[in-house]
């Protein structure tokens, strides 16, 4: 057993609290011990094989550290980009337009489809790994950009194995067929309802953790989204519900009704739609470069206020969002939604912890894991003013992560 100890830390980000010159031990790829410095234990587990003084970290001053960041809402496994279409959209034309003149989500599963396995991973990778750079040790990954049964299967299994491999951060992998009924399922759409529902078994035996679907804007009916995450909870996936801008208390009814982890691109909500979110315990995950895009208002503070969870998503798609850094993320969610610093910080630790139901990560408390970031920064106010803020040091399992 090895253990590694990091001291003099400025300010430490537990999850619930900041502390002040704390330190913490790791023992393995567990945090062993959280606290004050000056309590900390004469003996611990193990022999410590590695010692970091944050205050000698840069001439930092102590540094700011805070539990690995958790991007709650990510779409990674594609090939290509739609850099035409948003410049288009940018410029006024419509979503119709747009799919008229060839784009759309059916371009990026055109690609996806004729992209050979290899070159697609590697993409894939190339992702995974900006992610970890940028401080974020855990991502909600969706499929959802083949919508075949072993085009979405080998999405899994791209994830999974890409999560073994080092620089890679934790994967959350969430079976998402149900994203839009395929081109080649026009006028057959309660057979590819049908079809999703019997790849679940499937999904969940070679690796998924959940399985969402589009409840929104026309996407898929309540009905519908009912026997697919019926299907996917027969199968022991975590349950997840999109939201849209149209009518989002459908989606949040069906996530109360079946009782998901999340409803997420929560952009629009009435007071019903809040209360029922919190009688629910269903956690609001909300993406603030998304709600921007559309100019819509995430009604944040209500769902606080009702008691209710919230997790923060970088929303990472290729047709609308780029972002692999959830420094940013927590940036436009203090700027743009009205969060302050600390309900941010919450937002990518304990309440995405929360979202993806592991209570294993998230937060510093004995027995987590050992995910831990030290930022070029004294204070959790940087945040604010530094959009993008860059992490000095990643741990992983107790790991340092090399660049």
């Amino acid at each position: 057993m090895t253990a590694r100890l990091l001291t003099n830390i400025g300010r430490l980000w537990t999850g619930t609290e900041i502390l002040g010159n704390a330190a913490i031990v790791t023992s393995d790829d567990r945090i062993a011990w959280v606290g004050p410095a000056s309590e900390l234990p004469r003996r611990v587990p193990g022999v410590i094989d590695d010692i970091v003084d944050v205050d000698l970290v840069e001439n930092l001053g102590g540094g700011l550290v805070t539990p690995g960041l958790i991007d709650a809402h990510t779409r990674p496994v594609y090939a290509g980009n739609r850099y035409a279409e948003l410049a288009m959209r940018s410029s006024g034309l419509t979503d119709a337009e747009i799919t008229a003149a060839g784009g759309g989500i059916n371009a990026t599963l055109t690609v996806t489809r004729g992209t050979d396995p290899w070159t697609l991973c590697n993409h894939v990778r190339e992702r995974l790994a900006a992610w970890l750079r940028s401080g974020t040790t855990t991502i909600e990954a969706k499929t959802g950009y083949h919508l075949t049964r072993d085009g979405e299967l080998a999405a899994i299994r791209t994830l999974r194995s890409l999560e073994a491999e080092p620089g890679m951060p934790r994967v959350h992998a969430t079976f998402m067929a149900a994203h839009v009924v395929p081109p080649e399922f026009f006028g057959r759409r309660s057979d590819y309802v049908e079809a999703v529902a019997s790849w679940c078994p499937d999904a969940a035996a070679i690796g998924a953790d959940g399985i969402d679907v589009d409840c929104g804007d026309g996407r898929f009916t309540e009905d519908e989204a009912r026997w697919i995450l019926g299907a996917g909870r027969r199968s022991g996936l975590l349950t997840r519900v999109h939201a849209g801008e149209s009518n989002p208390g459908k989606a949040v009814g069906v996530a109360a009704d079946v009782g998901c982890a999340s409803v997420d691109l929560l952009n629009v909500a009435t007071d019903d739609d809040v209360t029922m979110l919190s009688r629910a315990g269903v956690c609001a995950v909300v993406c603030p470069a998304t709600a921007m895009r559309l100019q819509a208002r995430p009604p944040v503070r209500a769902i606080l206020n009702a008691g209710a969870s919230v997790a923060l998503g970088s929303g990472h798609t290729p047709g609308a969002v780029g972002i692999t850094s959830m420094p940013l993320v927590i940036s436009l969610a203090i700027g743009y939604l009205g969060m302050s610093v600390t309900e941010a910080l919450r937002a990518v630790t304990v309440g995405a912890a929360h979202a993806l139901r592991a209570p294993d990560r998230g937060a510093m408390a004995r027995g987590r894991l050992a995910d831990i970031v030290l930022w070029e920064a004294d204070h959790e106010g940087a945040f604010a003013w530094d959009y993008g803020l860059r992490p000095r040091r990643v741990w992983h399992g107790g790991e340092p992560v090399t660049a």
